[in-house]
């Protein structure tokens, strides 16, 4: 019997009795697919569906999927891979010690017998292995590790992985490797696909280089370009973005994009441009521009002063959100923000960029797309036909986020809210929670006076995590996932920040108050009760 588990108001949580059936739901979902479904994300035990609900009802989701049989197969007839390990992982000891067994043993059965990808995820590259001994089964570490190398080689209960390059994560390190899982270079990045076989082999003591890092896209200089914006100052972190590269969850790449995607679009349309246009992600302030040729800006976002600094050396300050007509030599500074901390700079015609899977947003955690910008870059801008419409000028939201009042932010409860208890989850709501230095576009770090209590302190098979995912490791301090989260995660997800909060969520200032609002209380629907389910909450 299926359960659904809601994730947020446009994305809800399949729970299977296995892995065969969720890549049997899967297989009947991709063949025969409905019409609103967006992302489908598998995982060891669930799906996870993103779709649009202006065409495709919550209610009626559930009890199409609800429907289908699981008898769809998949094609497991793949390639198989060798991949040579130097099986002297830092947790290699603790590994052997919880199992019972010698270093040795682990290895012997760690490469004694096929493995299967079952799915991807987490980031690029990173792929779930299924099969193996079957005695290999360890729990993640209690505390998640801030930093794993590239190449890493790792246990988590029944699967196996490599971290295609450094991030965080939880698994049981026992080795390494210096195959590369992930290389743009390759008509097919990933070096591994759902259905290949993979198949260790040790190779300890043996010299082997390290993995090489994915190359990022350079900034294109197109010939076209006869402009440019030439960096002088980036601040604290000047990154292009879009609107994201979607439709690649399935080989473990996550959206990205702009953190606050309103005030990106609002930029593009003050200078003219397509809505989805590249433009330039500030954090704080400190960031500074010069115009070469003549060029038409626009800064949206945070609240921020602005100083323009003429060729001919004057100063003024001119208003943010508004278009600003640069001629050659122009300088622009924008200061620290009064309010937000994000703020976007688009230019007319669009920067020259090359895109990275069909997007020109970098994703921090997965290293895609567009080295970081700067100080001393030359950013060439498309030319764009004398008459193009610019939009009339507009005030910054009047909501942005600050350190001196409390963010409130609406969540949906789910999926996972019945592996706390009911203390913990009145918790979420009453208590207010302190964005900590370790925040960044993957998440916030958040920290509370009390931790979150968990009732369930079982192992979570690794499941789709979502934008605005309020996760909560053993400490039970929480992260709240942004843009550059990973697909994938085995913490328990109390709620979902909710759609229209995920912007806000994007402006919160290091050391802001924050405070959650469920809008919707947690419900499980089964296959068998789907026709209850109720689209509001």
């Amino acid at each position: 019997m299926m359960r659904f588990l809601p994730v947020n108001l446009d994305a809800l949580l399949v729970e299977l009795d296995d892995l065969p059936q969720t890549l049997a739901l899967l297989a009947s979902l991709q063949s025969e697919p409905i019409a609103g479904i967006v992302e489908l994300i598998p995982a060891a035990r669930t799906l996870m569906v993103g779709f649009r609900p202006g065409t495709v009802a919550y209610a009626e989701l559930v009890s199409r999927i609800g429907s289908r049989r699981l008898t769809a197969t998949v094609d497991t007839a793949g390639t198989r891979v060798e991949i040579a390990v130097d099986y002297q992982g830092e947790d290699l000891d603790e590994v052997a010690q919880i199992l019972g067994i010698s270093r040795e043993e682990v290895v012997r059965r760690h490469t004694g017998t096929d493995y299967t990808v079952a799915f991807t995820g987490f980031a690029p590259g990173f792929a779930y292995l299924s099969g193996g001994h079957p005695s290999l089964q360890v729990p993640r570490r209690a505390t998640p590790r801030t930093r794993i190398p590239a190449g890493a080689v790792g246990l988590a209960g029944p699967f196996s992985a490599v971290y295609p390059q450094a991030s965080p994560g939880g698994w049981q390190i026992i080795g390494v490797t210096a195959a590369p899982m992930w290389d743009l270079g390759r008509e097919v990045p990933a070096l591994l696909q759902p259905g290949f076989k993979v198949r260790f082999v040790d190779v300890s003591g043996q010299v082997q280089a390290a993995p090489p890092i994915p190359a990022a896209a350079p900034t294109a200089s197109a010939p076209h370009a006869s402009a440019a914006l030439e960096v002088r100052s980036t601040g604290l972190q000047a990154l292009f973005q879009d609107l994201g590269r979607h439709g690649q969850a399935g080989q473990g790449v996550s959206a990205s994009g702009a953190m606050d995607q309103a005030s990106l679009r609002l930029a593009n349309r003050l200078v003219g441009n397509p809505s989805d246009a590249a433009c330039i992600e500030i954090v704080y302030g400190g960031f500074q521009i010069t115009s070469h040729g003549d060029t038409v800006v626009a800064f949206a976002g945070a609240d921020a002063p602005i100083e323009l600094r003429s060729a001919r050396g004057t100063h003024h300050s001119v208003s943010s959100h508004a278009p600003m007509a640069l001629c050659d030599g122009d300088s622009l500074t924008l200061g620290e923000p009064r309010a937000g901390i994000r703020s976007y700079l688009a230019v007319r015609g669009g920067f020259a960029v090359a895109p990275v899977l069909g997007s020109c947003a970098t994703d921090t955690l997965a290293h895609l797309g567009p080295p970081p910008i700067q100080a001393g870059d030359r950013l060439p801008v498309h030319t764009v036909a004398r008459g193009a419409i610019v939009g009339a000028p507009e005030a910054p939201l009047a909501d942005l986020p600050t350190r001196q009042q409390d963010v409130v932010l609406d969540v949906v409860m789910g999926p996972r809210t019945d592996w706390f208890t009911a203390e913990a989850v009145a918790l979420l709501q009453s208590q207010c929670w302190t964005v900590t230095p370790q925040s960044n576009r993957v998440g916030l770090r958040l920290a509370g006076e009390v931790p979150l209590a968990r009732a369930q302190l079982a192992e979570l098979p690794s499941e789709g995590t979502a934008r605005g995912a309020i996760q909560v490791p053993p400490s039970g301090q929480p992260v709240l996932f942004l843009a550059d989260h990973p697909l994938t995660g085995g913490y328990p997800v109390i709620g979902c920040v909710a759609p229209y909060h995920l912007d806000r969520a994007g402006q919160i200032p290091i050391g802001a108050q924050v405070r959650f609002n469920p809008i919707r209380a947690f419900h499980v629907a089964t296959s068998s009760d789907s026709s209850s389910v109720r689209d509001t909450p």
